[in-house]
């Protein structure tokens, strides 16, 4: 049995089967879902001490703030346990504050088709941080790790194949890191007098423009 907090008639006990059921008919009253995802929160957080660091509700999901060495064994408990079951990784996220000394901030977004419902793990991490890769847990990490690499050039240990996946061969730098410069390093053009595609450095005609009212 599982005790919950006390909510307007005195206490309430569910058994596993019950909260499931509860959590997906709360789906309809908007009272009830806040409800069932602060006790579902409490039993969560109770199974995992020392895993996760801070829980907290971010509309309907449940946000739990953990660390790169907690991360394996936190994503192995919550896709493996009955209480959690979240078998599906539906997105890796990923924030950049360079101003931060963890300037990367990773949100793994995983659904539990039994519960139907949703969780955030996130994570700080710094640009020569080793993330451990997902896979062995989640087949679909892979293609998603290899977007934040090829976007960020976070580094994810255990995945073999961080190849660029949305840049061309021979990109310099991570397009999506709040330094990199908007204009490029290079430019892509078809070149007439050689008959095939050329990647040359980017020339500005202009480096700045004054522009007077």
């Amino acid at each position: 049995m599982i005790q919950l907090p006390e909510y307007e008639h005195g206490y309430k006990c569910l058994t596993t089967g019950a909260l499931r059921t509860f959590l997906l008919d709360s789906e309809r009253a908007s009272a009830r879902v806040n409800w069932a995802i602060r006790a579902y929160a409490q039993v969560l957080f109770a199974s995992i001490k020392g895993l996760a660091k801070i829980f907290f509700i971010k509309a309907t999901a449940l946000v739990i703030k953990s660390s790169i060495k907690s991360l394996l064994p936190l994503a192995l408990f919550l896709k493996k346990h009955s209480l959690s079951c979240y078998c599906q990784l539906v997105d890796i996220a990923t924030e950049d504050t360079p101003k931060q000394k963890n300037r990367f901030r990773v949100n793994y977004i995983l659904s539990s088709l039994i519960y139907g419902h949703k969780v955030i793990v996130t994570l700080t991490a710094h640009e020569l941080h080793y993330i451990p890769s997902l896979v062995p847990i989640f087949l679909s990490a892979g293609w998603l790790e290899r977007e934040i690499w090829d976007l960020y050039g976070l580094y994810f240990s255990g995945n073999f194949d961080l190849r660029r996946i949305l840049t061309d061969y021979g990109f310099s730098g991570h397009p999506l890191r709040k330094d990199f410069p908007l204009s490029g390093f290079s430019e892509i053009y078809y070149s007439l007098d050689q008959n095939r595609i050329v990647v040359a450095p980017i020339e500005l005609a202009q480096a700045y423009r004054i522009f007077t009212i």
